[in-house]
């Protein structure tokens, strides 16, 4: 799965998560969402966990710095 079709999906996932819009782009990180706090993380990474239906070990998410490289790392994860 290309990084473009993972972030359509993220944003399904971003949509049922977040009360305000947040677009899925490849350069968006914690950083830009208001929202975005350390709980928010731990639903987001769970709500992609279930949606992919990968698990992540600890630290791989805080290691990606914006939603491209957490996108590539759900890609490796989903390679048979």
């Amino acid at each position: 799965m290309k990084q473009a079709e993972i972030l359509e999906k993220m944003q399904e996932v971003f949509d049922g998560v977040f009360l305000e819009k947040v677009a899925a782009k490849p350069d968006l990180s914690a950083a830009d969402v208001e929202e975005w706090d350390s709980l928010m993380q731990i639903s987001l990474v769970i709500a992609i966990e279930q949606k992919f239906r990968v698990r992540f070990r600890v630290g791989e998410v805080e290691a990606a710095r914006n939603l491209g490289e957490f996108a590539d790392l759900i890609a490796k994860r989903m390679e048979p």
